[in-house]
């Protein structure tokens, strides 16, 4: 189970060192280029430079199973990858592996029609546009896919489109061209065929962006995450995905491996994170002795490895019944990873930063703004809560209930 396949242990390796060569020595010159940017929303020009590098060799749109699109890498393959890019904000965007748009190339590959995956799908794996998914809205409770309320309504050959919808992640930056968004085409159908998924042109008439939103402070640019507005936007009937009352349906193919790789990222920045604490402590002295002397810093180290180490084998347990025995029978265990990961790492990244003191939570350290994002990850892809209530509803199906 823990052995690499010999192609991904090759990817590994180059992974790592591309890694070691351009993307860490880099983090500041992205950083640098995003504030000092005439257009903080416009692609910085470091990551064109690295993506034309990763594609020359061969480490690109990794994440794809299906080898005609991607890599042909398994779950549990793909998994260990993704920890590496994990590690660095600006990476995944680098190996066109970054969300949302693997969610939404996955979609467009499995769902998407020929034409529309000519159109959208092939420009996206190119890397030459990017794209947002819009499903969260700020009226209802999200985390019910079937409060979905925007309206997604035919009239001849066309969709008219009408609803708020925020957290579209990916919707600043200036190259995102396309929108999958969920809304409602029957509100009289089966509560879970209400639901549709359809194609928006960004440029489309009456795609408002109302404005960015961020995380603890935090815009996310160049990539962002916007409040939209969808104001009698029409659209060609043929851009709806899969057919109408199909939104519900592909919303969970997506979110299966995409929470693999949301958890596998989480765990590299854990992994980061302690690394960090450890030199912290090695060259920082405190009441005449070294911070690595102290018992109580000793102890979280410990803690952090175990936390880390178990996060990490549950996930590639579930990367690895992903692979052999399908997304259903490993629901489970992909809902416990969802909480898992994020959990350990918000605890391994305020053990690194309590041992920073105030460099921790200043931007002169990655620390307070991976905190930020993976903070977020106990809401994305649905919250603990409904992943716990899952978690606990199958642990009960083998129990007969009590009369």
């Amino acid at each position: 189970m823990f052995e690499l396949s010999e192609k991904a242990e090759k990817l590994r390796e180059q992974l790592l060192a591309f890694m070691d060569e351009h993307i860490y020595p880099n983090e500041g010159r992205y950083q640098e280029e995003i504030a000092n940017a005439d257009n903080r929303w416009d692609p910085a020009p470091v990551l064109e430079e690295l993506k034309t590098k990763a594609r020359a060799q061969g480490l690109w749109n990794l994440f794809l199973p299906d080898s005609d699109h991607g890599a042909g890498l398994s779950n549990f393959d793909y998994a260990q990858l993704c920890e590496i890019m994990g590690r660095s904000h600006m990476a995944p965007e680098v190996f066109n592996c970054s969300a949302p748009d693997t969610g939404n190339m996955e979609t467009l590959a499995r769902y998407g029609s020929p034409e529309q995956q000519k159109q959208w799908l092939q420009p996206l794996l190119d890397g030459e546009i990017r794209s947002c998914f819009s499903m969260t809205e700020p009226d209802v409770a999200s985390s019910d896919a079937t409060n979905i309320g925007c309206q997604i309504r035919r009239e001849g050959d066309e969709y008219v489109i009408n609803g708020r919808k925020w957290w579209s992640s990916g919707a600043m930056t200036t190259n995102c061209r396309i929108a999958i968004v969920m809304g409602k085409t029957d509100p009289e159908a089966d509560k879970h065929k209400q639901q549709s998924m359809i194609l928006v042109p960004m440029d489309t008439p009456g795609v408002e962006i109302i404005r960015p939103l961020t995380v603890f402070g935090y815009d996310h640019a160049p990539h962002g995450h916007a409040e939209i507005h969808y104001n009698n936007v029409r659209v060609p009937a043929d851009n709806i995905l899969l057919g109408e009352g199909r939104g519900f349906e592909i919303a969970q193919g997506r979110l299966g491996p995409g929470r693999i790789h949301h958890c596998m990222r989480t765990i590299g920045v854990a992994e980061r994170a302690l690394e960090a604490l450890c030199e912290r402590i090695n060259e920082r002295e405190a009441f005449g002795q070294p911070l690595a002397k102290f018992d109580s810093i000793r102890k979280d180290i410990a803690r952090s490895r175990l936390d880390i180490e178990q996060a990490r084998l549950l996930t590639l347990k579930a990367a690895h019944m992903m692979d052999t025995v399908g997304n259903k029978v490993a629901r489970q265990e992909i809902a416990m990873i969802k909480v898992a990961a994020p959990r350990m790492a918000l605890e391994v990244l305020d053990r690194a930063i309590q041992a920073h003191g105030a460099l921790g939570v200043s931007q002169d350290s990655f620390l307070a703004a991976a905190w930020a994002h993976v903070r977020t990850l106990r809401l994305a892809d649905g919250p603990d809560e409904v992943h716990l209530d899952t978690i606990a509803k199958l642990e009960l199906r083998d129990y007969p209930k009590n009369h």
